[in-house]
C-alpha cells in the first residue's frame, strides 16, 4: 500500500466527518496471502476505499464486521477462517460467535482481524436567532459538559459560554456545512427563521433536529413547511416542541431538558415530553 495515497484517503473521510474503519490483519495461521500489518479502509457504506487484506475473499465480510462496529461504535477482534466450501458451510452453522468467520477459498489458513471504527466527534449544533439568550447560553455549557463538540450558528452572537465554534450566518446550508447522523440540532430561531431553517435541515441526515416553540407558532411552523413540500418522515421526527417534561421553568433548567431530549434520542428511549414550551415570541 502506498502510505500517501492511505493517509490522504483517511484524512478525506476524517475532514468530510464521515465514519469510516479500519481493519488490520494482526496475526496469521497456515496459508494465508494476507500478512500481519496488511489493512484496509472501509468507507461508512461498507466499501473498501484503499489497502487489501491479500484477495477479495476475506473482505467482504471484513466489510460487514466493520459496518455493524461502526453502527456500534465498538472495535472488535474477529478470525477469518480460509477454508474450503464444506467446511466453510458448517463452520457458519456451528459458529458460537460472529466473531468467526467461515469463508469458501482454497488457502486454508486463518486470519486475526483487528477492526476500529472511526467516528465523527459528537455534535450538538445549536441554530440562534441573534443576541442575548440564555437558554442558548446554558447548551452551550451543558453541551460541552456532556462531552459533546459544541457549534452556535448564529448571525449575532452574544455568548457567556464559549463553544467550540461559532459559525456567523442566519441559515444553515448543508452544502457548506455538512451535517451528519452524529449531529443533534437545536433550533433557537424564535420565529423568524424557523421554516427556512427547519426546511434545510430536512435534507440532511441528522439525528436530532428540535425546535423551540409555543404550540400556536408550531402549528403555523408545520402547516408552511407541509406547503414547502418538507417530508412527513421529517416532520414526524422532529422534537416540537423540544426537551423532555421534567417541569422546566429557568433558561438552565429548559436546557437541561432539551439535553435530556437530545440523550434520549442518542440511547433510543421513548420517553415523555414537554406538553407546551412557555415562551413569548409568537
Amino acid at each position: 500500500m502506498r502510505v500517501p495515497e492511505y493517509a490522504e484517503r483517511l484524512n478525506d473521510l476524517a475532514s468530510r466527518r464521515e465514519a469510516f474503519a479500519i481493519a488490520t490483519v494482526t496475526k496469521t495461521e497456515g496459508s494465508t496471502l494476507a500478512k500481519p500489518g496488511f489493512k484496509i479502509l472501509i468507507s461508512g457504506r461498507g466499501e473498501v476505499v484503499r489497502g487489501t487484506l491479500g484477495g477479495g475473499c476475506p473482505e467482504g465480510p471484513i466489510c460487514e464486521v466493520a459496518l455493524r462496529a461502526m453502527r456500534e461504535g465498538s472495535p472488535r477482534i474477529v478470525r477469518v477462517h480460509l477454508v474450503d466450501a464444506a467446511r466453510a458451510v458448517a463452520g457458519t452453522v456451528q459458529a458460537a460467535s460472529d466473531n468467526e468467520i467461515y469463508v469458501e477459498t482454497d488457502c486454508g489458513g486463518t486470519l486475526e482481524v483487528f477492526v476500529e471504527p472511526m467516528l465523527p466527534t459528537e455534535r450538538l449544533i445549536l441554530v440562534g436567532q441573534g443576541g442575548r439568550d440564555d437558554i442558548e447560553d446554558a447548551l452551550v455549557y451543558q453541551g460541552k459538559a456532556l462531552g459533546f463538540e459544541v457549534v452556535v450558528v448564529d448571525p449575532m452572537p452574544d455568548l457567556r459560554e464559549m463553544p467550540d465554534a461559532i459559525v456567523n450566518a442566519a441559515e444553515i446550508d448543508p452544502k457548506a456545512f455538512p451535517i451528519g447522523n452524529r449531529d443533534s440540532i437545536v433550533v433557537l430561531t424564535k420565529g423568524e427563521r424557523d421554516v427556512s431553517v427547519l426546511e434545510a435541515l430536512s435534507k440532511t441526515e441528522a439525528r436530532f433536529v428540535g425546535l423551540l416553540a409555543s404550540r400556536r407558532r408550531l402549528k403555523k411552523d408545520l402547516e408552511e413547511l407541509e406547503r414547502r413540500g418538507v417530508t412527513k418522515d421529517f416532520l414526524s421526527r422532529l422534537h416540537a416542541p423540544i426537551g423532555l417534561d421534567i417541569g422546566a421553568r429557568t433558561p438552565p433548567e429548559l436546557a437541561l431538558a432539551i439535553m435530556a431530549d437530545v440523550l434520549a434520542t442518542k440511547y433510543g428511549r421513548d420517553v415523555p415530553h414537554k406538553p407546551e414550551v412557555e415562551e413569548t415570541a409568537e
